[in-house]
This record gives structure tokens, sequence and C-alpha cells, in this order.
């Protein structure tokens, strides 16, 4: 998936050396590790490989080790932690960073298979950290009472990826036999996903063919709906995702409502509209303010309640009714972009930076970024 974590770090590359530490696989036989995968000169991908079977205590001192190596590898002394999971404190605490970053993206805690630990490893980065970003005004609510320096930075958007999709014509290959009309979602499709919600529409309109784009993750393939008029495409990568939604009548966002989607903000929202598209979301707090709010996405919870709110998305509306649906996007749109979501935080991380060196006497005109993801 191609999301926060990649478009942040990306753009961090394009004037810093970025290390992204990807969770462990585990091999069969094997010493501990380091697969290292070159993105671009100065993004390097890092997967710990580890030997299966080893228990958590060993994974933590595997994985500290391989840092420790890996640092002394990169030969640098002025470096940055940011972090976007709080298990890397397992492994990383024994660090001495020249400033701490936690983005924290989503409430991992209420996630179906959270690690055990989590909440009083949150606590720790909590203390550790010198700023913390939030990925959704729920989030920063949540979070602001725990830090002395909380800033939210809301999903942005790359307008002109997602934007191509209103110009494309051409179909994607498996998607080419599907009829019209077609509502499209993509991302991960998980225990947030409401799958009674999902066959519900379906059954009630089987002239609607909805279109399910993204990894199957925690849950059983099983579990999905079957319906003659649901298909099931699998992940596609980020640079194909304007041909799929070119392909789409209208989008949407049928998130349950529980737990694991209370704090969620998502990237998706912006995308499908640069896109073009009209979305119906379930009524996810960081989707209702403000997409709800500005009437830019419908909202909606009941089977009966979705079907006709996209009943309303895929009415044929005129050529100037549409020109005018697309002006109030594209106005909202204007006022968001990765690129200034990057700038607007290394300004924050940078000050962080220079005001600690200074007390301690150093120089911190060199800088190295070490990333630890989920």
């Amino acid at each position: 998936m191609y999301q926060r974590p990649q478009h942040l770090l990306s753009r961090c590359a394009r004037e810093n050396q970025v290390w992204f530490w990807e969770e462990p696989v585990f091999v069969d036989g094997i010493e501990a590790r380091l697969a290292m995968r070159r993105v671009d000169p100065n993004l390097t991908v890092i997967v710990p490989e580890l030997p299966a079977g080893i228990d958590e205590e060993a994974i933590s001192y595997r994985q500290q080790l391989l840092m420790e190596e890996l640092l002394n590898d990169i030969g640098t002394e002025s470096y940055v932690l940011w972090y976007y999971t709080p298990m890397a404190r397992n492994f990383t605490r024994q660090l001495s960073p020249a400033a701490v970053v936690y983005d924290c993206m989503d409430e991992l805690s209420a996630f179906r298979g959270a690690p055990l630990g989590l909440r009083v490893a949150e606590q720790e980065l909590f203390e550790a950290a010198d700023v913390v970003f939030t990925g959704g005004r729920s989030l920063f609510e949540s979070k602001r009472a725990r830090h002395h320096s909380v800033y939210c930075f809301t999903s942005s958007i790359d307008v002109r990826h997602f934007g191509q999709a209103r110009k494309i014509k051409e179909e994607a290959v498996d998607q080419r036999a599907i009829p019209h009309p077609r509502v499209g979602y993509c991302g991960v499709i998980d225990e947030r996903m409401d799958l009674e919600l999902l066959a519900a529409v379906a059954e009630s309109h089987p002239e609607w063919h909805l279109v399910m784009i993204g990894p199957v993750v925690k849950i059983s393939e099983s579990d999905l709906p079957r319906r003659a008029n649901i298909h099931y495409l699998g992940g596609k990568n980020y640079a194909e995702l304007p041909l799929y939604m070119a392909g789409w009548d209208a989008a949407m966002l049928p998130f349950a409502r529980n737990e694991s989607t209370r704090f969620i903000s998502p990237t998706k929202t912006p995308e499908y509209l640069a896109a073009g598209l009209p979305v119906v979301s379930t009524s996810i707090t960081d989707v209702v303010r403000p997409y709800g709010r500005d009437k830019l996405v419908q909202i909606a919870d009941t089977p009966e309640e979705f079907s006709a709110a996209l009943a309303r998305c895929l009415q044929k509306r005129s050529l100037e009714e549409e020109q005018l649906r697309l002006q109030k996007v594209d106005a909202f749109l204007s006022r968001s972009s990765w690129d200034q979501t990057w700038s607007d935080m290394e300004a924050i991380v940078r000050n962080v930076v220079e005001r600690k060196a200074a007390d301690a006497g150093g120089d911190a005109d060199r800088l190295e970024l070490s990333t630890t993801a989920d």
C-alpha cells in the first residue's frame, strides 16, 4: 500500500538520506540479516530477516543488533528517528538520535491482532518523542493531552496523480468486462470494512457492480460476501490506481463503525475526489468533517441510506452541474497537498533539531533520517 508513510518519506528523501525499516520476516535456518533495497539514491528500504521460531525478546534483541550495525556502517552520528509503530521502541530505545518523531496515523491498539504491550510502548514513545504528528483530527483530539508538542496533519493528496483519472479513456484489462454502472473501492480490505453493508447494497441493486481493489488482510477470504456483482480484483500498485478509477461511475467508503475505525482518516477520500468521482461514505468522523460537512461526500450508514446516496451519485448530471461540482472539489483540494504537508512537517522537525543542537553546542547541518514503519 502506498499511503501516508510513503508519500511523506519519499518527499523527505529528496533532500535527506532515508532508511525505511520494515517489519521483520522470518526464514528457516538463517542468521539474522538485513535485506536492503535502494529505491532511489537517497531512499533505502530495509527488511530484517530473522530466524524462524524465535521469541519476542529475541526478535527485539536481533533487530537491536542489526540497527546498531546499520548505523555503524552508515557512519552518521546525527539522525532523526521517525516512528510509525510504537513497538519499534523495543529495539531502538538505546539509540541517541538528534530528534524523535512519532507520526501517529492510526489508533493501532484498536486493530484486530494488535500486539500485547502496544499501549505501554506508545506511552514510552510519547515520553521519548520531541514532536508528535497525527494523521487526522480525531486522533489529534485523542492524543494532544498526552504530549506537549502535537500537530495535526490530515490526509493530503497528490492531485496531479489522481487527476489523471478524469482524462483516461482506456480500460484496465481486468476491469474491462465488468458492466456499468461501477462503484469502486480501493484500499485494504480488513476488519474495518462493513461486509454486511457491502452485501446488502449488492443484493438490493444487482444492476450495480461493486469493484473492490486491495489486499485482504487480517480477515479470511471466506468472510467476504460473494455476489455476481461484487468483483475482487486484488491489490494494485499506486501508479495503476487512476486507470481503475477512470472506469468507475462512483466511489465508496463502506467502513464499519467500530473501535478500529473511530480515529481513521482515509487518504482515499481526497484521492477519489481528485479522480473526479462522486463519493459515498459511512459516518467516519474524519470524513464527516470536513468532506460531509462541506457537501463534497455523501454520508450514509444503513444499507437503505447508502444505496439511496449511491443512486444520487449515479444519476446523470448536466455538463454545467458536473462542472460546478468539480470546481468545488478542486477549490477544496487546492488547499492540501503532500508537498505542502511535508514542507510544514520538515520545518517543525528542523526547528526541533536545531534547538536541541544549539542547547548541546552541536551542529545540525548534516542530518540523516531513519524510519521505523509497520
